[in-house]
Parts: C-alpha cells; structure tokens; sequence
C-alpha cells in the first residue's frame, strides 16, 4: 500500500483539479491548492525527496496547500474579479424617441419601450420635447443623449 501512494497522489490531485475546473468553475480555490500540492507531493515521493508513509505525505500536503493558498490567493481572487467592460453593440442600442417630459440627472423618469417600463437616464439634463438616442444600456436603464441634427 505504501508503494502507491504517489500514483493515488497523481489520480486523486487530477481528479481534485477536474472537479475545480470544470464542474465548480474555478469559483473556489481550495481543491485547486490541493490538487496542485498532491501532484507536488506525489512528484517529490516519485524522485525520493520524501519517504513514501502518510504522515509524511498528509504533513507536506498540507503544508504545499497552505504555500499555495497564500501565495496565490490574492492574485487568483484578482483575476477572478475582473469586470468586464465590453460594450455589446446592437440595434437596440441605436433607438431614438421625444422626451414627453423634463429628464434631469436626479430624477426619475421611465419610458415604455417593447412593453418594459425603463428607466431613463443621462448626465445632463434634457428639455421636453428634445429628440434623445439611447447610448449605453444597463439592466432597466437606458442612459440618453440628446440626438445631434448637425451631422449627416
């Protein structure tokens, strides 16, 4: 039994890392450290840097798991957290209408558009009346800008 613990190293840090990867989605970090230290281990059993018993194998996982967790948590959880700034361009976004009131930056004001009331928005405010093209879209917010006649 003790002759194979680094191939039950080897399968049970492949299968750790699977299961992080593609079932959990990378979403915690935890099996991944411990797939990455049982295959570590595993690789220093294989070379003869450790003995092959579990108490040593359980202490130098856990003390690899415990490297790896702190020198690669924050940078992981960075990576992980990044928000996506990708505008979607679409014809939805390419809408005009006419304001039927005042739009100021502090008030409410919501528009009926394809049977959903939205939320109207825009950093200036906008007279009554003034045609408006929606810019930027968020979840029920149309953000406006009055449309330019000028350029045609």
């Amino acid at each position: 039994m003790f002759s194979n613990i680094p191939q039950i190293l080897v399968i049970l840090g492949l299968l750790t890392l699977i299961i992080e990867v593609l079932v959990l989605g990378l979403s915690t970090f935890v099996l991944l450290f411990f797939g990455i230290a049982m295959l570590i281990t595993s690789g220093l059993i294989y070379i003869g840097i450790l003995e092959a018993n579990w108490i040593t194998t359980m202490l130098t996982l856990a003390i690899i798991t415990l490297v790896l967790a702190i020198t690669l948590w924050k940078p992981l959880k960075r990576l992980q957290n990044k928000p996506s700034k990708t505008d979607i361009k679409s014809d939805f976004a390419v809408i005009t209408f006419e304001l039927e009131k005042e739009l100021l930056p502090s008030e409410r004001y919501t528009y009926n558009y394809s049977g959903i009331q939205w939320q109207i928005k825009s950093k200036t405010p906008i007279e009554k009346g003034v045609m408006v093209e929606v810019i930027k879209k968020e979840v029920g917010i149309l953000w406006v800008k009055p449309v330019d006649h000028s350029v045609k």
